[in-house]
């Protein structure tokens, strides 16, 4: 099991904890003196954050909180996916740890690894899993125009191995795309041109659904709510528990990662709604192939 399958079980983990503390009304703090550890430690477990919990204090928590015996079983289960994850050291991403990535990067790319579904609303830019080097690289140095071409080289090998989840067919992606997105001169007309050529070809895949919105599309959600992903995860291989979904929102200060029911069920809707006034899938292809060839391509 990878780090991602380990990000899943600690969010797993934390909420079942959570969700027995509560229910028996005790603190953190009590908790934490059952367990012997710290309150911190508690509040960054249940915050699916990291855990150092043994099996022995999950055993000691399940007595506080009068575990039923299939709760202590579903308990054990995640903590040792947590450290089956660990010892086997982490994802495969930590090698770019010093590739001047955003803040908080590698959690999204965690979280990207562990899903099965991925669906995007863009509005200005590819998504990550569909770019060129060229567009890439052309990406990073707007961003950080003082990047050297050694870091950007990095940026662009990370974005490459991130596309390897496109081979798996139990992975599906779905991008939902402004016109807009195709009309943008990111890194100029050639490079633009086999972008959208690219983005065409990888729109075959039996996996890979890419439609796109038209300038003349009905008003709708996308216009206010901006970009985001939808990620959604299997099943967790012996707990046999599903992570909800999560949201993530990137921002220029800073992403969000929405998870509450009730904020994933707004971005649903949003993504039905601009669902309905996207192109199909032939359509949006021929539209990408027009584009590209307005490019010179």
């Amino acid at each position: 099991m990878s780090l991602s399958g380990s990000t899943l079980a600690r969010r797993a983990l934390g909420r079942e904890l959570r969700r027995l503390r509560t229910h028996k009304g005790i603190q953190q703090a009590e908790a934490a003196r059952a367990a012997e550890t710290s309150p911190q430690s508690i509040s960054r477990t249940e915050e699916g954050v990291t855990t150092r919990l043994t099996s022995f204090q999950i055993n000691a928590l399940c007595d506080l909180f009068d575990a039923s015996d299939e709760e202590r079983k579903r308990l054990l289960a995640l903590q040792q996916e947590v450290r089956s994850a660990r010892e086997r050291g982490g994802g495969w991403w930590r090698a770019y740890a010093d590739a001047q990535l955003p803040s908080g990067f590698d959690h999204f790319l965690s979280l990207e690894e562990a899903a099965h579904q991925f669906t995007a609303w863009k509005t200005g830019v590819l998504p990550g899993m569909l770019q060129t080097p060229d567009y890439r690289r052309a990406l990073a140095w707007a961003e950080i125009p003082q990047l050297t071409p050694d870091a950007v080289e990095t940026r662009i090998e990370l974005a490459t191995r991130r596309q390897v989840r496109l081979e798996d067919p139990k992975f599906r992606m779905t991008a939902l795309l402004s016109e807009a997105v195709l009309r943008e001169q990111i890194g100029g007309r050639a490079v633009m041109g086999r972008q959208l050529a690219h983005l065409a070809k990888m729109s075959e895949l039996q996996n890979v659904s890419v439609r796109v919105v038209p300038f003349s599309a009905a008003r709708h959600l996308g216009i206010l709510v901006g970009p985001f992903s939808l990620l959604e995860f299997p099943v967790l291989p012996q707990s046999k528990l599903t992570e909800p979904p999560i949201v993530y929102v990137e921002e220029y200060a800073g992403d969000l990662y929405l998870e509450r029911e009730a904020e994933v069920q707004r971005y649903r809707a949003a993504l039905r709604e601009i669902g309905q006034v996207a192109l199909d899938e032939v359509q949006s292809r021929q539209m990408v192939l027009a584009a590209a060839e307005e490019f010179g391509e």
